[in-house]
C-alpha cells in the first residue's frame, strides 16, 4: 500500500510565498520534486524516514536568495522548516532534527550522517546533473545511490520529464 505523502498544498503554498527565486528555476519546483523522486526510490533500499526526505526535498532550497554561491541558504532552510512546525511540517523532535541536519548541512559536503540525513544528500546531489555536473559516487553517502542502475536513473531523471507531481499540489501545471 502506497504511504501518503506529507506534503500538502497548503505547505507547498507557504513555501512557494517566501521563494525568491524563479518557481521554475534551477533551484525551483522541478529539482524539488526530482529530489523527492530520488529520495523516495532511496528509502526503498536505506530504510530512511520518508516524511523527512520529502519535507527536505522541498525546504532544502527554498531559502536560497540567489542560484550561485548562497552558502547559508540551508540553514535559511532550516529555520523555514522551524517557522512552519505544526502548520505543514509535522515530525517526533527525533525526525524534526534529522530534517534541521540534511537542510542546514547539505552543501557541507560531509557524508557521515544518519541513514536518512545521508538519503537527502544523496537525492540533493544526484540531481546535480541537471546543471551539466555528473555526481561524483565518492561523494554519496549510501550504497544504495551508488548502485549503478539507481546512478544512471537518477542522473538522467531531470532529461525525461517527471517528477513533476508536485506541481498539482501548488496549483500550477507542469
Amino acid at each position: 500500500m502506497k504511504r501518503p505523502s506529507v506534503l500538502t498544498a497548503p505547505l507547498l503554498q507557504a513555501i512557494r510565498g517566501q521563494h525568491r527565486l524563479e518557481w521554475d528555476g534551477i533551484h525551483g519546483i522541478s529539482h524539488w520534486a526530482r529530489v523527492r523522486t530520488i529520495g523516495l526510490r532511496l528509502t526503498a533500499q536505506t530504510g530512511a524516514d520518508p516524511g523527512v526526505v520529502e519535507l527536505f526535498s522541498v525546504l532544502h532550497d527554498a531559502c536560497r536568495v540567489n542560484d550561485d554561491r548562497d552558502p547559508h541558504h540551508g540553514r535559511r532552510g532550516a529555520a523555514l522548516a522551524a517557522r512552519l512546525r505544526g502548520q505543514g511540517v509535522d515530525l517526533s523532535d527525533t525526525a524534526f532534527a534529522l530534517l534541521v541536519t540534511a537542510c542546514a548541512e547539505h552543501t557541507s559536503g560531509f557524508i557521515e550522517a544518519p541513514v536518512t540525513v545521508q538519503t537527502c544528500w544523496d537525492a540533493d546531489r544526484m540531481d546535480l546533473s541537471r546543471v551539466g555536473i555528473t555526481p561524483d559516487p565518492v561523494r554519496l553517502c549510501t550504497a544504495a545511490a551508488k548502485a549503478p542502475q539507481l546512478f544512471t536513473w537518477a542522473t538522467r531523471l531531470h532529461l525525461v520529464g517527471e517528477a513533476l507531481d508536485l506541481a498539482g499540489l501548488t496549483g500550477e501545471t507542469p
